[in-house]
């Protein structure tokens, strides 16, 4: 079988990494590249610049990879699946929940494949957490808890902290879950004077009762990035920086003083921190979008599910404004 012919439009600071996992794949041979503004990080190589998603269409290509600036994801996404090209989009999927919607609906109708890059479902650590706790090595979960905090990345214009950081922990937590948000509450701040907001705190209910908290900003000087899952066994802690898990069980040991033996809560036991092996999450999700297009076992993100994170985003920000908790459907 010949190689799947790929195109990416965005050579930006997520372009040229898509760009170098694109040539580094089995199966797929990197073609076509565009980008309106050049290429700044020289990632296209031997390839013309194409101006826009119509001469890459034009190229004739099997699917494409939209590293572009969100508020273009829709246009750009629209195009693709009226030529019947599959599409890998980054996240967010789109800037509303309704230009995310339009896109999930018109890949469906058009029978081509869409996907969104949240990359973290690929972070070793949670590809490995999501494995541990569908074995039922947690029991009963009662709270996920996220931090995403660190400095202002220069590469953000056109989205606020929600849609591009929180993005990822919204996705990651119903999908190493498996529920779906119901509540959502979220206080923002607004320090850097954009007109986005730079920093969340939001508290958040999930099908099951399952309660979750998210800490997000870009006013951390140093970079944090941790999942935290506690449930009637312990405590799973995933820090997708490092890609490692440890996992703090509760204690067995029974308490022959009475003032303690009177609490019923749990104790300290053993702490397990696990030997996983750590590819590189970019490569796991081209891998996976690429056995999509070929009708292989995958694990992609849907674009019904991208366009479900876009509207919890939204949901933050509407409650940060009014001050209510906001019910999602």
């Amino acid at each position: 079988m010949a190689n799947l012919r790929a195109g990416l439009i965005g050579l930006g600071m997520m372009g040229r990494h898509h760009a170098r996992n694109l040539r580094a794949i089995d199966g797929v041979d990197l073609v076509a590249v565009a980008d309106a503004l050049g290429d700044p990080h020289g990632v296209a190589g031997p390839l013309d610049v194409l101006p826009n998603v119509d001469a890459l269409i034009e190229a004739g290509i099997d699917y494409a990879v939209v590293a572009l600036p969100t508020e273009y994801h829709e246009e750009a996404g629209l195009k693709l699946a009226a030529a019947g090209i599959h599409a890998l989009i980054e996240k967010p999927l789109a800037k509303t929940t309704e230009a995310a919607r339009a896109l999930a609906t018109a890949f469906e109708a058009a029978g081509v494949i869409g996907a969104v890059g949240h990359i973290e479902r690929y972070n070793p650590a949670l590809q490995s957490l999501r494995a541990r706790l569908e074995a039922g090595d947690l029991g009963d979960l009662y709270q996920i808890s996220t931090r995403r905090q660190g400095p202002f990345p220069n590469r953000i214009a056109d989205v606020g902290v929600v849609k591009d950081l929180a993005s990822h922990d919204i996705d990651l937590t119903a999908w190493v879950t498996q529920r779906q948000y119901e509540w959502v509450g979220a206080r923002t701040m607004y320090k850097s004077g954009r007109e986005h907001e730079d920093m969340v705190s939001a508290t958040c209910t999930l099908s099951g009762s399952l309660m979750s908290n998210h800490l997000v900003n870009w006013l951390t000087p140093t970079k944090e990035r941790l999942t935290i899952v506690t449930g009637e066994k312990g405590m799973f802690v995933a820090d997708t920086l490092t890609a490692d898990l440890t996992f703090y069980a509760n204690g067995q040991s029974l308490h022959v003083w009475d003032d303690l033996a009177q609490f019923q809560g749990v104790t300290e036991g053993d702490v397990t921190k696990f030997a996983i092996a750590k590819p590189e999450p970019l490569r796991v999700e081209h891998e996976n979008f690429r056995d999509a297009v070929l009708g292989k076992d995958n694990d992609i993100v849907t674009l019904e599910q991208g366009a479900r994170v876009v509207e919890v985003c939204e949901a933050m920000i509407t409650s940060a404004q009014t001050n209510e908790f906001v019910r999602i459907r």
